[in-house]
């Protein structure tokens, strides 16, 4: 098949071709960023949380006096304690899915001259990692002398030995043991004791899930800031009932506290709540990815269907000269995929534009280049498919049509 009669045929319809053309293009700039955005909300909706989400509750109080902490906690932690089905309650700073508590940049030295990371800090106090159901991977839990007091308004003690992730010790510490490594925040100094296997941060941001996990969890006593907000432990068939009596029962337990209804729930609703948003995006994006590529779709069949009708006189000279059926039916599609082509090459730069547009003002990672060849060839397929029909009706033509007039 010799390309030149077909580019010379196209450029007899250059208004046509090259609306198609475009169509394309924003078609494939479309296709792979929404496919883009897409795979990215749900990889973060399946991200792991490191904790026994199907064992664990949360009930969070406000509008108390810090300096009642240590009363509060002690009346909440008998009380929620007392409720048929709960195995244990823990203060704690805040859980994944919950309201962000503390989040901080981090350094390897105490001077702040060697950077390390940006990463979340869990509160809690004895037993919390192990109702968490946090998976040790090296060294040890932290033991009752590693759960300190807190002073004053401070968020940790001034020198704590602490559990970090998998991920943040192979970010701080490739390739090194962390067991005893130590970094400082701000005035506060730490010491790992533990690596643990996972844990996620309590608010996934869009900025990927490299950091996802980069988590500290400080072993301190209930009280200070430690305090308001509860972690319920009970077996997966008694939780949704445990949870429904613990938020009754804090008017009795504290009457002079505000139950935070809508964070008071199971870490199972606090992730589907989290991700809602995110699914609702991935369900409109696929519902434009399908309108898009129907709408496309359409338009290269109603072109080939417009061509194939002004052509038949054509189309029966050269069946009448000896051309094939399938010599007509490769004619059309070979042109077909030219069209596609060029429309594919100006949409991968747009594809391009458009990745780092989303990247400057929304924050977005960097779109993969692998995701631009699979994009192309969804469309030449896509734009082989739809020209098939008119294609096969074109190689219907009879010689005989080219004895007729026109």
């Amino acid at each position: 098949m010799q390309i030149r009669p077909i580019l010379a045929a196209l450029k007899k319809h250059k208004l046509a071709t090259f609306l198609i053309a475009m169509e394309i293009a924003l078609a494939c700039a479309v296709l792979v960023n929404a496919v883009f955005l897409i795979a990215s909300r749900l990889s973060a909706m399946h991200i792991n949380s490191g904790v026994d989400e199907a064992s664990l509750g949360t009930i969070v109080v406000t509008g108390f006096d810090p300096k009642q902490a240590t009363d509060l906690n002690a009346r909440m932690i008998a009380g929620l304690g007392a409720i048929s089905g709960v195995e244990s309650v823990h203060a704690i700073s805040s859980v994944p899915f919950g309201p962000q508590w503390g989040v901080s940049g981090m350094t390897l030295d105490q001077a702040g001259k060697q950077p390390g990371a940006v990463v979340e800090f869990y509160d809690g106090n004895p037993g919390t990692p192990e109702a968490l159901g946090l998976k040790l991977v090296a060294g040890h839990l932290p033991s009752a002398d590693d759960y300190q007091p807190l002073q004053g308004q401070d968020y940790f003690p001034a020198s704590s030995r602490v559990l970090v992730t998998r991920s943040l010790a192979e970010k701080l510490w490739p390739g090194e043991n962390p067991l005893g490594k130590q970094f400082w925040a701000a005035k506060w100094q730490f010491r790992v004791i533990g690596v643990v296997a996972n844990l996620s941060v309590s608010q996934y941001t869009e900025n990927g899930e490299h950091g996802a996990e980069w988590c500290v969890f400080v072993p301190v006593q209930a009280s200070g800031q430690l305090a308001g907000t509860y972690l319920i432990r009970a077996k997966p068939r008694d939780l949704e009932r445990v949870m429904t009596q613990a938020r009754a029962a804090v008017a009795k337990i504290a009457p002079d506290v505000v139950l935070d209804y809508a964070n008071s729930r199971t870490i199972d609703y606090l992730r589907e709540r989290f991700f809602r948003n995110d699914r609702a995006m991935a369900g409109l994006l696929v519902g434009v990815i399908v309108a898009l590529l129907g709408v496309t779709a359409f338009g290269i069949v109603g072109l080939a269907s417009f061509w194939v009708a002004q052509r038949r006189k054509q189309i029966g000279i050269r069946r009448a000269l000896g051309a094939t059926r399938v010599d007509i039916l490769r004619y059309f599609q070979t042109e077909n995929f030219l069209i596609v082509t060029f429309g594919i090459v100006l949409g991968i730069v747009l594809a391009v534009a458009v990745n780092l547009a989303l990247m400057k003002w929304f924050e977005v990672s960097r779109l993969p280049l692998w995701y631009l060849p699979v994009g192309a060839v969804v469309l030449w397929l896509l734009g082989q498919l739809a020209v098939l029909a008119p294609a096969l009706r074109a190689a219907a033509v009879p010689p005989v049509v080219a004895t007729r007039s026109v």
